[in-house]
């Protein structure tokens, strides 16, 4: 009896192969990296972040002064203490001081399970950051964005 199959040679030779051992194609990414599927949620928060500074940039030219910071979560050991029964922080600051400029940090995770679509997200993060920037420079949230707490 004779066999159909013709074995594979042991070195399949130069050059690059073109499918792994299941015929299935070479495991690699799925989509390039210009594409959004690349990019993660982690990078995809720090952008609506990016967004939502950039937005206020154009009133107020001195948050070029302040660094802005995406966290996973706030710190059980913060500066307040251990936390109480208050709810989960959304985003906090942290003062200028001495060789360091002034922080506004957003904790991506709580954000993230408080909002359903990527719309909703994006207008907590920009509500977030304003509430943020208006506690470091002194101002009330409508101050430094006129159309804060609108739908």
């Amino acid at each position: 009896m004779e066999n159909p199959v013709t074995p594979r040679a042991a070195d399949p030779g130069p050059g690059p192969r073109r499918r792994d051992r299941h015929g299935r194609g070479m495991r690699g990414p799925i989509a390039p990296p210009q594409v959004p599927l690349a990019a993660s949620r982690a990078e995809v928060f720090a952008d609506l972040v990016q967004d939502s500074v950039e937005r206020l940039e154009r009133r107020w030219p001195q948050l070029a002064d302040i660094d802005f910071l995406v966290l996973e979560v706030p710190r059980l050991d913060g500066r307040g203490g251990p936390w109480n029964d208050e709810a989960v922080p959304l985003g906090g600051t942290i003062p200028r001081g001495e060789g360091r400029r002034a922080r506004v940090v957003v904790y991506r995770r709580p954000v993230e399970i408080r909002t359903k679509g990527r719309d909703e997200r994006a207008a907590l993060v920009h509500e977030v950051v304003v509430e943020q920037v208006a506690e470091l420079l002194g101002l009330t949230p409508e101050t430094v964005d006129p159309r804060y707490g609108e739908d």
